[in-house]
């Protein structure tokens, strides 16, 4: 199977290439006696991906266990991180919300994989060259959406709004909007306009999940261990990845428009689950922060 996708864009290279290590951590998660997330897709999408050969996809294959910077601490980050947002979108169905709205999708099954209310829908918005990667994967599975799923090409840098409504979405009604690991890679201004989309377009009762990295981080941080495993492991350089603009402020700008925010950091969760990283000297996760709002 071949990753390349519209106009020889590959899933293989840059920050598409994230959501193959968070895939592969996932697939590690889903294997752990304590795991707090299942994913049973995660590992044949990495398996998929021919630059990919020798990532660990279980357990046992990290020699350093949670120890190993990149597939231990970071990929129980990612674990933590998928556990929280799912429980976030369940409950927010459960409360009555039908549209998901995935933005910067990347390999997230969770169409696949989460107990949906009945009349749910799930628009997945992201670059071709991935969601054809990931049609390809599931295809092959034989894998079927646990409800409706609509996949939507698009860049996120540019006017997307128009053919989110163009795939049925309806901005009258309750929406659940989710951003996992997306806004570290915008620049500002389209962070700035997703958020003004995500208000313009979320009708009262909406819910908006995103991550966001709070301030420049120091060159003892810019040093620390994650980033460079990242980047011996598996060639992902993130701190070249991450927009290196100044970062808009995108919970006060919710806050101002009438949404009710609640600001988090990763260790909120890992106290809650018992599980997850801790912090370090020299974090750089320190700086992360888990952003949910609500639109009353």
């Amino acid at each position: 199977m071949s990753p390349t996708g519209h106009g020889g864009q590959t899933v293989e290279r840059g920050v598409a290439r994230t959501a193959l290590m968070v895939a592969a951590a996932r697939a590690i998660e889903s294997h752990r006696p304590d795991s707090l997330a299942r994913d049973d897709y995660a590992e044949h999408f990495v398996r998929a991906a021919g630059t990919c050969e020798g990532w660990p996809l279980r357990p046992h294959e990290v020699p350093a266990g949670d120890d190993d910077p990149l597939w231990g601490r970071l990929g129980r980050y990612f674990g933590l991180r998928t556990r929280v947002l799912d429980d976030f979108v369940l409950r927010s169905v459960r409360g009555g919300a039908r549209q998901v709205v995935l933005l910067g999708a990347g390999l997230d099954t969770r169409a696949f994989r989460l107990d949906w209310p009945g009349g749910s829908v799930v628009f997945e918005i992201d670059q071709a060259s991935v969601l054809r990667f990931k049609q390809d994967v599931l295809d092959g599975l034989g894998a079927e959406p646990r409800t409706r799923r609509v996949p939507i090409e698009a860049d996120l840098r540019d006017g997307w709004e128009a053919s989110l409504v163009d795939a049925g979405f309806d901005p009258a009604a309750r929406t659940v909007w989710l951003a996992e690991g997306l806004m570290l890679y915008l620049p500002g201004e389209a962070e700035r306009h997703l958020v003004d989309v995500v208000d313009r377009f979320g009708a009262r009762g909406s819910s908006f999940a995103f991550e966001v990295k709070l301030g420049a981080e120091t060159p003892e941080v810019r040093s620390s261990a994650v980033y460079s495993a990242a980047q011996q492991q598996i060639g992902v350089d993130l701190l070249t990845l991450f927009d290196a603009e100044p970062r808009p402020d995108s919970a006060a700008d919710l806050t101002g428009r009438g949404w009710v925010t609640r600001v988090t950091t990763p260790f909120d969760f890992t106290r809650a689950f018992g599980r997850g990283p801790e912090p370090e000297r020299d974090d750089a996760l320190a700086s992360n922060r888990w952003i949910f709002a609500v639109k009353p």
